[in-house]
């Protein structure tokens, strides 16, 4: 090293030259290797040590006075009783008049006065020492919820309720991020028996809220509880499950949360931070990059999972994946013939579901083979980060109905830039022509060998057309993959089981149509010729706008947990221009993936 690194952090220069001996070319240690030897990391190591060293003198740093406000005034007081006329006085002067200089001194003794402190009540002197324990908490006001069900009351992040046993107001949840989570004071359990010194005795947990909302607007800036603590119950951990939502959910709509202002709202597709899932029923969750530290209460996968099948035994052709608000048992969360669900406890009642039978199965064409999928029920999918590697790009695949245009659109996509963007060969069991070239149109293959591969799981996707076969294998994805290219996709909807998975890691944007309306205005402005008929050229039908809307939104329920993303093909421009902005997305952002894909 030069002379001017002579004063660098001694141990910071034994760990580069540690470093300079590893003799690897990775990326990893270059990295760690700049950082070493940058001048900002080393004065900012020196200031630390610095701070450390005074931490650890005896001399503590006090205030010179906790009354500057006042000597501010006194200088005041003296200066009217004299007259000066220099610039300098009259600079001073106006500058001990304002506002905001004197704001700064009224905090600067407030610091000095540690007037932030709350202030808590004295322990009466004549207190029995055999009574009960209690802890006096006090809590300064925030923006936490204030009002809520029948059942629980958030108050000041944590929910209430009525203990069935002994009729009294205790704690039922504790919100993590809330003040009475950050306090580490108040745990679920504990029996409240004063808000801000009125008894909550022989109250409800109504009545409670009522007393809490009186003493919020009167009392000056702080809450205080008096509680009997329940030993043994300490908070719990927070969990670092992050999750994709697969479903929309609104508290406000939901009658039987605990409580809706504790209600967390999201929409299909948020991914959420699971912070607990010690009730059964009700999860603590926050959307992921939120500022908000509370947590809110979203419905278990139990419970969603028992609403979904509710549906579907109330009406078995529903395509919409509304879920009816019950909210079986969790013991017994699939509502069998011979088990009523049962209501959540500490919570209101909820709607009983009569004995009724096991879900009805539907049965589709058998050609399609959708009775598996028709029976899935997406709530929630564990997701992990899965960050972008170079030279091994993740396929982009493109779903939708026929006719919507996921074709056009990738032919389009390839058409951008041929060498990046590639779609792989097709095989077919068909005889060759004399003027295709094997391995260019198509992979050329016998239809036994053809068969022993579709046998063998080595097709993401086949099908049969005037006696031959067709397909696409997964070794030509694959090879296309690690070739540094992109490749692209447009299969059939049921080609997503063989796709999605941890080997291949595709990412699949759902091409939707728009209304039939602007569907049937659109492609006849553009003379969009119709796909349905492969013997002729002509315009759509208004019945086949029809069947792609249809087409397109039972897709949508048998398959949108898998969709990353959506483009609603109403313009091919426009939906072009989405579509390059997600395939760079693709190639150079970290991205939200089955946690299973990055294990």
């Amino acid at each position: 090293m030069d002379n001017s690194t002579d004063n660098w952090d001694p141990a910071l220069t034994r760990l580069l030259s540690s470093l300079k001996e590893v003799q690897s070319d990775g990326e990893d240690v270059a990295f760690l290797s700049e950082l070493l030897q940058s001048k900002q990391l080393h004065a900012l190591v020196q200031v630390h040590n610095k701070i450390v060293a005074a931490q650890c003198k005896d001399d503590k740093f006090y205030p010179l006075l906790s009354n500057a406000m006042q000597v501010t005034l006194e200088v005041l007081e003296m200066f009217g009783e004299v007259v000066i006329s220099s610039n300098e006085y009259k600079e001073l002067l106006k500058l001990l008049q304002k506002p905001h200089f004197q704001a700064i001194l009224c905090t600067h003794d407030a610091v000095a006065q540690k007037d932030y402190y709350p202030h808590l009540p004295d322990i009466p002197a004549d207190a029995d020492d055999e009574e009960e324990t209690v802890k006096i908490v006090q809590l300064v006001k925030s923006d936490e919820p204030l009002g809520g069900a029948q059942s629980a009351e958030p108050i000041v992040g944590a929910t209430i309720k009525t203990d069935e046993e002994t009729g009294k107001i205790v704690i039922a949840r504790v919100m993590h991020g809330g003040a009475a989570d950050r306090s580490g004071l108040i745990h679920a359990g504990d029996e409240v028996i004063e808000v801000n010194g009125i008894s909550v005795e022989n109250k409800s947990p109504a009545d409670v809220l009522s007393i809490l909302v009186r003493s919020n607007q009167s009392s000056e800036g702080t809450i205080t509880f008096k509680l009997v603590p329940s030993f043994g119950k300490g908070g719990s951990r927070e969990s670092k499950v992050r999750v994709r939502a697969l479903f929309h959910y609104n508290s406000a709509e939901d009658p039987y949360i605990p409580c809706k202002e504790a209600g967390l709202n999201f929409k299909k597709g948020d991914i959420l931070h699971i912070v607990s899932q010690d009730d059964a029923y009700w999860w603590q969750a926050r959307r992921e990059g939120d500022r908000v530290m509370r947590a809110g209460l979203i419905p278990s996968r139990a419970l969603q999972e028992g609403r979904i099948i509710h549906e579907r035994q109330i009406d078995p052709q529903t395509l919409d994946g509304k879920a009816a608000l019950c909210s079986p048992s969790a013991a017994n969360s699939d509502c069998g013939p011979k088990t009523p669900c049962s209501p959540t406890p500490n919570a209101t009642a909820l709607l009983p579901c009569k004995s009724t039978p096991k879900v009805k199965k539907i049965i589709y064409d058998i050609k399609e083979n959708d009775d598996f999928d028709r029976e899935m029920i997406p709530t929630y999918e564990e997701v992990a980060r899965l960050y972008p590697r170079p030279g091994l790009i993740r396929p982009i695949v493109l779903v939708g109905a026929p006719g919507v245009g996921r074709n056009e659109l990738r032919r389009r996509l390839v058409a951008t830039d041929p060498e990046k963007y590639v779609t792989p060969v097709p095989y077919t069991s068909r005889a060759q022509k004399t003027s295709e070239q094997n391995g260019k149109e198509y992979v050329f293959v016998t239809r036994e060998k053809m068969e022993q591969d579709i046998s063998e799981g080595k097709f993401i996707e086949h099908g049969e057309y005037k006696g031959n076969l067709y397909g696409t294998s997964a070794e030509s994805v694959e090879t296309i993959v690690n070739s540094g290219r992109v490749c692209v996709l447009s299969p059939h909807w049921q080609a997503l089981k063989m796709l999605r998975t941890p080997r291949l890691r595709p990412y699949i944007i759902f091409i939707k149509p728009p209304s039939l309306k602007t569907l049937s205005e659109t492609r006849t402005a553009a003379n969009a010729r119709s796909t349905f008929d492969k013997e002729s050229s002509r315009a759509f039908t208004e019945e086949e706008f029809a069947d792609i809307i249809r087409s397109s939104n039972r897709i949508n329920f048998l398959y949108g947990y898998m969709f990353d993303e959506e483009i609603v093909n109403e313009d091919l421009a426009t939906a072009l221009t989405q579509l390059l902005k997600m395939a760079w997305r693709v190639q150079s952002e970290p991205l939200w993936v089955p946690a299973a894909w990055v294990q």
